[in-house]
């Protein structure tokens, strides 16, 4: 019993001091949100919050112009997410119940292969394919490419397969159609790994540069990620890292209020295999 009680006080310890290395460059960037502009330069650096987060949040809002920035990051997140789980689900759906698919394991095979390829690779010919359309600056191009998606197509298929087949067959039987069976016994179903694919496509959309930089052009399409950047002052100025990290607060608040809406979701979502 010793033992035990020595051993769980070491992994407790253990993951404490790994869960304050993690948290701390976010303590501290709430540390500096709170500071002003000389206390922020100031040595030895300042640990403790003071009284300027709202002020300094309110310069950061109108400096970056963060309301259309979070608008912008919002509405392609959530929408990208959305369109996520709908094709994931058709897609799993289809591999999982239409066993006479000509070609299904070459295409579920291809599926998973756009794992391999990051974003990087991809930037240059999805550009073409978006400037070929005219999409450049809209918000077509900034949530179309992100329609499909290996990791929910992978998810709901892994669901549907723990689906007794007997009970497609009483739908059949009942006089339920493929897309009735889906919508009203397999969708239900998948309530919580709906939630936790949400969650992660919202996160990911959310925090994505890279391609919103390269593909918006103006400042009323740019995302909250890139109006961090804007808050960063020239070469020839000193930075002012309270605003700026009072912006990244602010960029921070919608995925934590998310992680909290979909919590327990997200951890039904992802323990239900092992449940079954």
């Amino acid at each position: 019993m010793r033992a035990y009680r020595r051993q769980k006080t070491q992994v407790y310890t253990i993951l404490t001091i790994l869960t304050l290395v993690v948290m701390f460059p976010i303590y501290y960037t709430f540390v500096m949100a709170t500071l002003n502009s000389v206390q922020s330069y100031s040595y030895p650096p300042r640990f403790l919050p003071s009284s300027h987060l709202f002020e300094n949040m309110k310069e950061a809002w109108k400096r970056a112009g963060m309301g259309r920035l979070m608008f912008n990051s919002a509405f392609t997140a959530t929408i990208v997410a959305v369109a996520k789980i709908c094709f994931s689900i058709l897609a799993a759906f289809a591999f999982t119940y239409f066993g006479d698919f000509k070609g299904k394991y070459l295409f579920f095979g291809l599926i998973l292969i756009t794992h391999m390829l990051p974003l990087p690779v991809r930037l240059l010919p999805t550009y073409d394919m978006m400037k070929s359309f005219g999409w450049v600056n809209t918000y077509y191009a900034l949530t179309i490419p992100f329609f499909a998606s290996a990791t929910g197509t992978l998810l709901f298929r892994q669901l549907f397969l723990t689906v007794p087949s007997s009970l497609a067959d009483a739908a059949r039987i009942d006089g339920a159609g493929p897309m009735r069976f889906l919508w009203h016994i397999l969708v239900p179903l998948s309530k919580t790994n709906m939630g936790a694919l949400f969650l992660i496509e919202f996160n990911y959309i959310w925090n994505e540069y890279l391609w919103p930089l390269v593909i918006t052009t103006t400042k009323e399409m740019r995302v909250v990620q890139i109006g961090i950047k804007i808050l960063l002052a020239s070469e020839a100025q000193a930075a002012d890292w309270n605003t700026i990290m009072a912006g990244t607060i602010m960029a921070m608040l919608p995925p934590l209020i998310m992680l909290l809406i979909f919590q327990r979701t997200f951890m039904e979502g992802f323990s239900m295999k092992e449940e079954k």
